[in-house]
C-alpha cells in the first residue's frame, strides 16, 4: 500500500477517539475558509474561476485570457517544488507527457509533494484512494487527506467531505461542509444545500446563506478584463 496513512493512537480508548474526533471536526469548521494562494491567478491576482481547469494552465507564457500555472517540470521536481511534484505525479497517473500510466509511482510523488505542503497533491490522494484506480480502495484514507486538503482551503476536497457526510447521513456536518465551499465559489456545493433544503435536511436560512455567500464569491472572482475577455471570445 502506498501513501501515508491517516494517524492513528496504537492503544487509544474510545474517549480518546472520540475526543480526537471532535476536535478535528472543530478543526475542521473553523480553518479553510478562504482559498489558497495557488488558486489565484500569479498574472492577476484574482481568484481563478471554477472549474480551475477550465481557467488555467500550465506553461511558460501567457496564452489567451487564462491564467498560468508556471512549472518547468521535472527540473524543478529535483529541487523539492511541491507544485512540480504534484504536476509530474498527474502525468504518470494519466499516462501523459510520453509516459506510461503508473498510479503507484503517481502515489509516491503525491505523498512526497503533500509532505512538502501540496494541498493539491492531498486532494488528489483522496481521489485516487476513493475511487481505486490501480490502487486499493481505502475510504479511511481518502477522508484523511481531504481534511488535510479542506483544512488549507482545498475547496474541492471540503465539497467531497461534504458529500461522504451527506451519504452516511450526516446531514447537520453535510450542511457545514457544503455552506463553507459554497460561500468560496463551488456551485457543486450549493447544488448540495438546495437539494437538501428540498429533502428537508437544510433550513430555508442555511439555503439563503449559501445562496448570498455563494454570489458574493463569484461576483468577487469576476473583472472587467474578464468579461471583456469573454466579450471577445478569448
Amino acid at each position: 500500500m502506498y501513501g501515508v496513512a491517516a494517524p492513528t493512537q496504537a492503544g487509544g480508548s474510545d474517549e480518546s477517539d472520540d475526543t480526537a474526533a471532535r476536535d478535528l471536526q472543530l478543526r475542521l469548521m473553523a480553518s479553510g475558509h478562504e482559498r489558497p494562494e495557488g488558486d489565484a491567478c500569479p498574472i492577476c491576482f484574482d481568484l481563478i474561476e471554477f472549474p480551475m481547469g477550465h481557467h488555467s494552465e500550465i506553461n511558460d507564457a501567457p496564452t489567451g485570457r487564462r491564467c498560468i500555472y508556471p512549472c518547468n517540470g521535472t527540473k524543478t521536481c529535483h529541487q523539492g517544488d511541491a507544485a512540480a511534484i504534484t504536476y509530474l505525479g498527474e502525468q504518470h497517473c494519466q499516462g501523459t507527457l510520453g509516459l506510461a500510466k503508473d498510479v503507484p509511482r503517481a502515489i509516491e510523488l503525491w505523498t512526497r509533494a503533500a509532505e512538502l505542503g501540496s494541498v493539491k497533491a492531498h486532494y488528489q490522494l483522496g481521489l485516487v484512494y476513493c475511487i481505486g484506480d490501480d490502487v486499493e480502495v481505502d475510504k479511511p484514507r481518502a477522508i484523511h487527506h481531504w481534511q488535510q486538503a479542506a483544512i488549507q482551503g482545498n475547496v474541492e476536497s471540503r465539497n467531497n467531505l461534504g458529500a461522504n457526510e451527506y451519504r452516511n447521513g450526516n446531514y447537520r456536518h453535510a450542511v457545514q461542509h457544503w455552506l463553507i465551499s459554497a460561500k468560496m465559489g463551488y456551485e457543486e456545493s450549493l447544488k448540495g444545500i438546495k437539494g437538501m433544503f428540498k429533502e428537508g435536511h437544510a433550513t430555508k436560512a442555511q439555503y439563503a446563506e449559501a445562496l448570498l455567500g455563494y454570489r458574493d464569491a463569484v461576483e468577487e472572482m469576476t473583472s472587467p478584463q474578464r468579461k471583456e475577455a469573454e466579450k471577445l471570445g478569448v
